[in-house]
């Protein structure tokens, strides 16, 4: 399963959790997953059906440009991480 790496923002929501392993071929279905598992944490993350502009998904040490449709695979690394912002 892919694990997903918690920031420590969303613990509250994860028992404490820095990481968890969630069911997923695609990120949308890794966040309905964790959903499931931590209620809550989907707003979080998303805002309607997108990813918030705040947030990046790194999978497997990569930014990802797809969002919620980013493929996943069994053994990927998912990061959610804050943007950085500046002018």
């Amino acid at each position: 399963m892919p694990r997903v790496y918690i920031p420590s923002m969303l613990r509250k929501f994860s028992d404490g959790l820095s990481e968890v392993d969630v069911e997923g071929k695609r990120i949308d279905e890794v966040i309905e997953n964790l959903e499931s598992r931590f209620p809550g944490i989907r707003d979080c993350l998303c805002t309607g059906d997108q990813i918030r502009l705040e947030l990046n998904v790194s999978v497997d040490n990569k930014i990802s440009s797809l969002g919620m449709i980013q493929p996943v695979k069994e053994q990927s690394e998912i990061h959610f991480i804050p943007a950085i912002g500046g002018g």
